[in-house]
């Protein structure tokens, strides 16, 4: 059975990367813009192409093994987020790469892509319909469960779930550490690529980059001149208006800031930030962003930077590429699935 997951996977691999190209797709992205305005047509393409790349048969068997295929397969309840599009794709794809059942709790916000994909899915290999399956109401009778939510639901779903064998979410957003160029293992910096790691998918994602640390002295010339690239998201409604709203309220509040064009750019200790704004911090030392690394890890999805000083960071420009193996919150989903 797994080998044929993988084959119907891989399948569909090309569809996705070409989703307006096919007819279930094409209506499942209009339904899901006109349903819910952030996820405009090149948020959803890119997703889908992102997924597209995962599902290479290579890629899926490389990513399956060192992992068992379940001879007994369990009901797994994956309570999806919905902040950016398909973007509990990777969980559904790790259950049915394990052997398991899936029962797919949607968010209100991201109601059509995944059940699209599941139809090419059911086409490619029919079996798989007594393996996937939509949760209209409550979900039920299941066995394990993958929450992912905010920090308010977090509390919801350790509350109702904590009884069964669980990966549960809260939110996590993502950090670019900026080290000087002259300082030994560091790389110039491509601007573009860094704000491509903050307004990928207008900053709603937990991969986006909504904090800095930056050196003292730090010029943002290069930063504000790459954020032009984004001047289209301006004629986004909802885009709009939070950079408007909150450049009054700063404005208002006598509140120092710098306006990009685009964005907001504050200095502000908060690694969490609104639609529209960019913090930063200036350091010393970096040493002192290390730290305050290793104390906020609970909060941060990814770190990108220029420099191989900090531990565990990624490529300026890979927040949203994500490989296969790169699990939510640094927690192993295949693992967890192996041992329910």
């Amino acid at each position: 059975m797994k080998n044929k997951i993988i084959s119907a996977l891989s399948s569909i691999s090309s569809k996705l990367s070409n989703g307006l190209e096919d007819t279930k797709l094409s209506v499942a992205i209009r339904k899901s813009y006109e349903d819910n305005p952030w996820f405009d047509a090149n948020s959803i393409d890119l997703a889908l192409k992102s997924i597209g790349k995962w599902l290479r048969k290579e890629n899926l068997e490389a990513f399956t093994k060192n992992y068992s295929f379940a001879n007994s397969p369990k009901r797994v309840a994956v309570i999806c987020a919905g902040n950016i599009p398909a973007v509990g794709f990777h969980d559904m794809l790790c259950v049915l790469l394990s052997g398991h059942k899936l029962l797919c709790k949607l968010s209100s916000q991201d109601k059509y892509l995944l059940p699209a994909i599941a139809e090419l899915l059911i086409e490619e290999e029919p079996t798989l319909i007594d393996y996937i399956e939509f949760a209209e109401d409550r979900i039920k009778n299941f066995d394990a469960v993958i929450a992912t939510g905010s920090n308010n639901t977090r509390r919801y779903f350790d509350y109702y779930f904590g009884s069964y064998p669980n990966i549960i979410r809260h939110s996590r957003t993502s950090i670019g550490v900026i080290v000087d160029e002259n300082k030994h293992n560091t790389v110039p910096v491509n601007y573009s690529l860094l704000m491509d790691d903050i307004l990928t998918y207008k900053g709603l994602g937990c991969r986006n980059v909504s904090k800095i640390y930056v050196p003292e002295n730090f010029d943002f010339t290069p930063l504000i001149e790459a954020s032009k690239e984004y001047e289209s998201f301006l004629d986004h409604n909802k885009y709009r208006n939070n950079y408007d709203y909150y450049k009054t309220i700063y404005i208002m509040n006598n509140v120092k800031f710098i306006d990009s064009g685009v964005l907001s750019i504050l200095e502000n200790k908060s690694l969490f930030n609104n639609v529209s704004i960019l913090h930063f911090e200036y350091y010393k030392d970096i040493e002192d962003v290390i730290r305050a690394i290793e104390i906020e890890k609970d909060n941060i999805q990814c770190v990108v930077s220029n420099s191989r000083l900090i531990s565990n960071s990624i490529e300026i420009g890979q927040a949203q590429n994500p490989k296969l193996n790169e699990f939510a919150d640094n927690i192993d989903t295949m693992k967890f699935l192996n041992s329910i």
